[in-house]
């Protein structure tokens, strides 16, 4: 199982920001025959998933600035590589939430290292399955979004966002109800957090806010010292 059908040795990436967790797994996984990878924070470890030549993702659900979950659906927007959920949240819904987000198992910790790998081998079996993204119409403020099409409308009237807009507000839908900080939106967008004198991502918003708000009432609100957030309609 270690090698592929072409004699290559199997690859796994590892974002998980416990450096004690990382280095037992390095360790443990070459002595089974696979080569692992470990990233430290979810905005490196986005970047390095979209450079791909991975046959499968360890992805821990908590992680600073950019959680697995968010991770989990920038990856599925891509890619079909198989993801395992590791996380200490061992929440029904939080099971439920990754699964439907598109992960193919969810091992909650802490949890022994052979079990690990015999579920890395189950999803491996299960390899050259397709795994489709969610494609239900999303809604927030009278706003509707369709993130198969990239489709976006403003009641009946239809919104032309660039591909950078779309996904910044696409972020904002999903985590409707919290404020998304320029961290997070940043690490989305350029797989890195923001520098302190980074205007981008307020020029960004502006340009958002005027093609979906119209003169209307607001849609995304600042919130000063965390982020946006979409505002509730009234």
């Amino acid at each position: 199982m270690p090698e592929r059908a072409d004699g290559v040795e199997r690859s796994i990436l590892l974002i998980d920001d416990d450096g004690e967790l990382c280095a037992l797994m390095e360790e443990y996984f070459s002595g089974q025959g696979f080569r692992l990878e470990s990233v430290r924070d979810g905005a490196r470890g986005l970047a390095r998933a979209f450079e791909g030549g991975f046959d499968l993702i360890l992805l821990d659900v908590m992680l600073p600035v950019v959680d697995g979950f968010e991770i989990l659906r920038q990856i599925r927007r891509r890619s079909a590589v198989p993801v395992i959920m590791l996380t200490a949240r061992t929440a029904e819904r939080d099971r439920i939430a990754g699964l439907d987000e598109g992960a193919d198992d969810y091992l909650p910790k802490p949890f022994g290292p052979d079990e690990l790998l015999a579920r890395i081998r189950a999803v491996l079996r299960r390899t050259g399955r397709p795994v489709a993204a969610k494609a239900g119409m999303i809604e927030a403020g009278g706003v509707r979004v369709n993130p198969r099409t990239h489709e976006v409308w403003s009641g009946d009237t239809p919104v032309e966002l660039t591909s950078i807009e779309f996904d910044i507000f696409d972020l904002l839908v999903r985590a409707a109800g919290r404020a998304v900080s320029r961290d997070e939106i940043a690490a989305v967008l350029y797989h890195r957090e923001a520098t302190p004198y980074e205007r981008s991502v307020d020029v960004h918003l502006s340009h958002l806010r005027k093609k979906l708000e119209c003169g209307g009432p607001p849609l995304i609100r600042t919130v000063r010292g965390v982020g946006y957030m979409i505002c509730a309609p009234e």
